[in-house]
């Protein structure tokens, strides 16, 4: 299975049916939220407004609670009355556990604990899975921590860790990487910070909390002018070109060429 939203994807709780529309309008794709933005009581509430959901499947993802919580088989058995098949699983933490899936889904595992993390070369590796995701601040309670950054707003070494693991085996997998969301919303700076590193690091899209933060992320994902046409201008050249060669002074050989298909690839 293959994942090809666009960079930005934005969460839009499942209890504000008035906010499916214009989310759907700012953003690449749309996560409509079961789970944590949406409060208990609020839930039957939410299912109903998925079912009702006039959006296109093609782009919406829904985010369920987590497998082994009580709210979970009424989610899927919601699903089953939608046209929705891309499914973010909050909290996965086994491959086992997907199996609640059939081969209708496309999967969004979302791995945000300590187990999830450590298991994420198995969940990265189960067929119906297009993409994996990692959440800083689950991960840290999980682990009895308060905070998943620093005084200056850097995340720390453990959350620095979850995000390359996520990356590194989503990659070795052959599936894409979605990068946490930037919590904070007055931090624009910071977003822009890391929605560049995600892009050049191999992320293949950003989640975000806020129709305000979706430029930023395109911008971020969307390489610039002189940048595409070097890789454009690379690329023709290494078709007359055998092996190793100098271009415009720089040596090219085969990882340069995949970066350049890359960026060439993003850019279109």
């Amino acid at each position: 299975m293959t994942f090809d939203l666009g960079p930005a994807l934005l969460f839009c709780p499942a209890d504000r049916p008035e906010r499916f529309r214009k989310a759907v309008e700012r953003a690449d794709a749309i996560i409509l939220d079961l789970e944590d933005a949406v409060l208990p009581e609020a839930k039957d509430a939410a299912r109903r407004n998925i079912v009702e959901a006039d959006l296109d499947p093609a782009r919406v993802i829904v985010r369920v609670n987590a497998l082994d919580s009580e709210a979970f088989a009424a989610d899927l058995a919601v699903l089953a009355q939608t046209e929705f098949r891309t499914v973010m699983v909050a909290k996965t933490e086994s491959v086992e556990s997907l199996s609640a899936f059939d081969e209708r889904y496309s999967l969004i595992a979302l791995c945000e604990t300590a187990v999830g993390v450590h298991a994420a070369d198995r969940i990265a590796a189960h067929p119906r899975v297009s993409a994996m995701m990692w959440g800083a601040e689950d991960l840290v309670a999980s682990l009895g921590g308060t905070a998943s950054r620093n005084a200056e707003g850097v995340y720390r070494d453990i959350a620095r860790y979850a995000r390359a693991r996520i990356l590194l085996e989503a990659g070795a997998h052959g599936k894409a990487a979605i990068d946490a969301v930037h919590i904070d919303l007055e931090d624009a700076e910071g977003l822009e910070r890391e929605a560049t590193d995600a892009a050049a690091s191999g992320f293949r899209a950003t989640a975000c909390i806020h129709p305000s933060q979706v430029a930023a992320i395109r911008a971020a994902y969307r390489p610039d002018d002189e940048t595409v046409a070097w890789a454009r201008a690379v690329l023709i050249a290494a078709e007359t070109e055998r092996g190793v060669f100098r271009f415009q002074g720089r040596m090219v050989d085969e990882p340069v060429l995949r970066h350049a298909r890359s960026v060439v690839s993003r850019a279109g």
